[in-house]
């Protein structure tokens, strides 16, 4: 709207005259009645804007009420499509829970006959036997627990376990019929003994059973890290260097034959990426043999620590589980054995089982199938072998803390010795033992 200008018409002395004449008169007159009809156009603007106003209010309003009304239906149709989905997953639940019932009670069934099965062998066997000593009963009834749970087979004392003899320097061990589970003697089997490189034969079964055929000839390069830590350690080697690319099978018979860190490591790396996971394998398969309350490692080459541990019992069980795998027995069987060619030993390196050696010249002609020994100041010597008798009984001997690398040798041959007369054997045949070069661990 115009600027009112009516307050503006008054009379001084320079329009004086200009008001005077008419026809400026009827122009102004003219001007003042178009203002007034202006400000009573600007009156019905405002009022038309009030109007629309209260209309788009109404228009707002109808359609907030729309939208909670599309609001409350799409709610309603989440919850019957979400009572719909709970009850097809009731059903899926009922449906799989009956199958997964039938098929326990299924299995249940199963094994109650299995069960019963064997339960009716063994008392057949226990018939048969009727007129043989308790002794006799007792082997047959573990020999039927070893096959239903072979991984978690014990051995036990019977009436004829023995104690020791004098003439054993070694302060604990035990000697196992293997057949028949059976302790044929012990002394101290139960007590804490720190195993030193007898680790290692846990070492090699936990290596093969992760390890698959195709793998054995890939290679892995030896690091400084490995290196370090075997002579910070003062542990024997198999003498791989920095940067060496060695054969994964190659690493087995370096573990076994000379006692190798490098060995153990370069497993460990390969397998698991780092000593500490493999050495949660490890324990993880002590556990798997039920001698996780007893046993306990830390490292896998048998470096002293207070919380590496097990017992003489323990570590013949762990040895009965190495005998079952034939890889295992292979290599722990091996006399001499030559890896294969590197840039850095063009004609391989040759590893031999000094301990095998060592034990076929003893006086009463006793031969090892397997073995491994060990030694830190904190265990003494210490070995743990497998022998088999002429006429095919099997045995497993632990022996620890005795004062020399000979002495041990002397207590694992007298040991033999009397269990092959006590059972009116003529004599052992062994195939092999394996150590660290020079026969015992020195770590």
């Amino acid at each position: 709207m115009g600027t009112d200008n009516r307050d503006k018409v008054h009379i001084n002395s320079k329009n004086r005259n200009r008001y005077a004449d008419e026809s400026f008169l009827k122009d102004e007159i003219a001007s003042i009645m178009r203002y007034e009809a202006d400000d009573d156009d600007d009156e019905i603007d405002e009022e038309e804007l009030r109007l629309e106003e209260e209309h788009f209010k109404e228009y707002q309003a109808r359609i907030t009420k729309r939208i909670n009304e599309m609001k409350a239906e799409h709610d309603k149709q989440v919850f019957r499509q979400n009572v719909i989905k709970a009850g097809a997953a009731i059903v899926a639940v009922t449906v799989v829970g009956v199958f997964a019932f039938s098929y326990v009670g299924t299995q249940f069934l199963k094994a109650r006959s299995v069960d019963e099965a064997a339960a009716a062998e063994c008392s057949t066997a226990q018939t048969e036997v009727v007129d043989a000593s308790d002794e006799t009963a007792a082997s047959s009834i573990a020999s039927t627990e070893c096959s239903v749970e072979e991984e978690k087979c014990v051995a036990f004392e019977t009436p004829s376990t023995q104690e020791f003899g004098s003439e054993i320097g070694s302060a604990c061990g035990i000697l196992i019929n293997a057949d028949t589970m059976e302790i044929v003697s012990e002394r101290n089997a139960y007590a804490k003994m720190y195993p030193a490189s007898m680790t290692k034969v846990l070492t090699l079964l936990v290596a093969v059973e992760n390890l698959t055929p195709e793998q054995l000839d890939d290679t892995f390069e030896i690091t400084i890290e490995i290196t370090d830590f075997s002579y910070s350690h003062g542990c024997s080697a198999a003498g791989f260097d920095v940067g060496e690319q060695v054969k994964v099978r190659d690493l087995l018979y370096a573990l076994i034959l000379p006692s190798g860190a490098d060995g153990a490591l370069g497993l460990a790396y390969y397998i698991a990426g780092s000593q500490e996971a493999f050495v949660d394998m490890m324990n993880a398969k002590l556990e798997e043999l039920g001698l996780s309350d007893t046993a306990h490692f830390t490292n896998c080459i048998g470096v002293y620590d207070d919380d590496h541990y097990c017992t003489a019992y323990d570590m013949a069980m762990i040895m009965r589980a190495a005998m079952d795998n034939e890889l295992c027995r292979e290599i722990l069987s091996t006399h001499y054995y030559v890896t294969e060619s590197t840039e850095v030993h063009p004609d391989g390196i040759e590893l031999s089982n000094w301990f095998l050696r060592r034990i076929e010249d003893n006086d009463e002609g006793i031969n090892v199938v397997c073995g491994k020994t060990g030694f830190v100041n904190q265990s003494g010597n210490c070995a743990v072998s497998y022998a088999e008798s002429e006429n095919g009984d099997t045995y497993i001997l632990c022996t620890g803390n005795a004062q020399g690398s000979w002495q041990c040798i002397r207590d694992q041959t007298n040991l033999y010795a009397c269990a092959m007369k006590n059972s009116n054997d003529t004599g052992y045949s062994v195939s092999a033992a394996e150590s660290n070069s020079g026969g015992i661990d020195e770590e």
